[in-house]
């Protein structure tokens, strides 16, 4: 643990980080929240509770009204007992859970809650009266301030076994954790505040990582150098684009376009013949082929520099026998979609290919459950490339990056206006085209997973979460791919921790 190795190894007494811990949740909260005059902090046995009521003793030194609920006695003589100490000695009081009825009105009461019950200290499902209060609070209202962690949320895996605090905040220690970023954990933390509490970077050394967060970087620099001046669309690869099955022109039109937007030069699209006149009605800049029979592909395979294949293939006779034509392709390839869902049927490994199912197709090609690939995400992940080699982009709220050695990567980015048709589409266009141009497997799976999630955070932004089309995130792609005021950092990644412990 990270509180642990910079008590033994940078000498901060614990007494001193929780202290500190506390006065970081108090700023933070401060300064969203200027105008609080009541709060409410509940505070568990652990240490997570010995942090609330640091917090308990700043707001009231600070002229707030705090009434504190005590989930429980700390462990004698620790931490937490001392902080608790502290606040009894001062003068505060500590209410037992059921010495206090929840008002009818709360917001009549209280300006803000703090959620001290648990953080990283989860064992097992909240029970009450604990988990009564949890659900008192997710309907009062209130704006919650998580303290490291909401109680309920599983820091690993994030994962709710029973019931979690919902807040607007949370303020994380130290180490970032796993279970704010995946699963349900964007549904239970807020807004992330991180504060490091000025812990040593040798103390991070010594404690292994179990992950690497994606971030966005205020950096202006474009992704890829400048082209020269006598640059022409031969040099910034060829994608081909299989899929558009009968009646399905539309995802495969997306995902080409979205190439294209990526900076790729030549897009093919190779589709059933009777949808050709609508692709090219729709993306004039792409070539399209009408394809009868697999044996036309191989002209358009020996041209590409890769291939994504999968958007709108359909599992017809046609789109079976484009999959097992294609199978023999010895460039980079993107899996996606029904191409996904055959791979499924008869698994198979490549080392030069990326797979990005969603948590259905990910279920189909470990033969598991959903709620399998659901509780716990990073395992699906790494299950998924044992199994089929290669780069694996696993999609959903925490998308996760796992390739053929290192950590798996969790992105931070995207948003619930990105759940409507075409997304994955455009998503395997853009990593698609990365590939085209030259980046390995897994850059370019990082930085196609990055513009495909700021660029519809942008869009969100623009217009709104609701109706967002996928259209609206490729219209928004050469902003972010040129470096245009958003930008990533695919060299530095933040560690992600996975932490035990209150």
């Amino acid at each position: 643990m990270l509180d642990k190795g910079a008590i033994d190894t940078q000498g901060i007494a614990g007494y001193t980080l929780m202290n500190a811990a506390g006065t970081a949740v108090f700023q933070h909260y401060c300064r969203r929240w200027p105008l609080t005059r009541r709060i409410l902090v509940l505070a568990g046995p652990g240490n997570n509770g010995g942090d609330g009521y640091v917090v308990a003793h700043l707001a009231r030194k600070a002229g707030q009204r705090v009434t504190v609920i005590g989930f429980g006695d700390p462990q004698p003589g620790g931490d937490a007992d001392r902080c608790r100490q502290a606040w009894v000695e001062s003068g505060g009081e500590i209410v037992a859970p059921d010495a206090l009825q929840w008002p009818e009105n709360p917001q009549r009461e209280f300006d803000l809650v703090i959620d001290a019950l648990l953080g990283t200290g989860l064992s097992r499902e909240p029970v009450e009266p604990m988990a009564g209060w949890i659900r008192a609070v997710n309907q009062s209202g209130l704006p919650v301030v998580a303290v490291d962690l909401p109680s309920g949320l599983n820091n690993d895996n994030g994962t709710v076994p029973g019931v979690a605090i919902s807040a607007q905040m949370t303020v994380t220690f130290i180490g970032r954790k796993r279970g704010l970023y995946t699963g349900q954990g964007p549904n239970h933390c807020g807004t992330i505040e991180f504060a490091g509490l000025s812990v040593d970077h040798a103390v991070y050394a010594a404690v292994p990582a179990s992950a690497r967060l994606l971030l966005a970087t205020n950096s202006e620099s474009p992704l890829f150098p400048p082209r020269r001046r006598t640059g022409h669309k031969g040099n910034f690869g060829h994608l081909l684009v299989i899929g558009g099955g009968r009646g399905m022109a539309g995802a495969a039109i997306i995902a080409g376009s979205a190439a294209l937007r990526a900076g790729c030069g030549l897009v093919s699209v190779a589709v059933h013949r009777e949808n050709a006149a609508a692709v090219v009605s729709a993306r004039p800049e792409m070539m399209v082929h009408g394809i009868e029979n697999a044996t036309e592909i191989a002209p358009l395979l020996e041209r590409a520099d890769a291939v994504a294949i999968g958007p709108g293939l359909g599992l017809e006779p046609w789109a079976r026998d484009l999959w097992q034509a294609s199978s023999d392709y010895n460039g980079p390839m993107v899996v996606d979609a029904d191409a996904l869902n055959l791979l499924a049927e008869a698994p198979w490994q490549r080392h030069n290919w990326v797979l990005t199912p969603h948590p259905g197709e990910a279920a189909r090609l470990l033969g598991s459950g959903l709620k399998s690939i659901n509780d716990d995400r990073f395992a699906a992940v790494e299950a998924l490339q044992k199994k089929y080699s290669g780069t694996v982009l696993l999609k959903g709220a925490g998308t996760l990056i796992q390739g053929n050695e290192g950590l798996p990567t969790l992105l931070r980015g995207g948003n619930p206006g990105m759940a409507s048709g075409g997304m994955g589409d455009a998503l395997t266009g853009i990593t698609g085209a990365f590939m085209a141009q030259g980046l390995d497997l897994e850059t370019a799976t990082h930085y196609a997973a990055a513009a495909h999630g700021w660029a519809g955070d942008r869009a969100a932004s623009e217009r709104g979460e609701q109706g967002l089309l996928a259209g609206d995130l490729i219209d928004r792609l050469g902003d972010i791919i040129n470096g245009s005021k958003r930008q990533w950092n695919g060299d530095k990644h933040a560690p992600l921790q996975t932490v035990s412990g209150g």
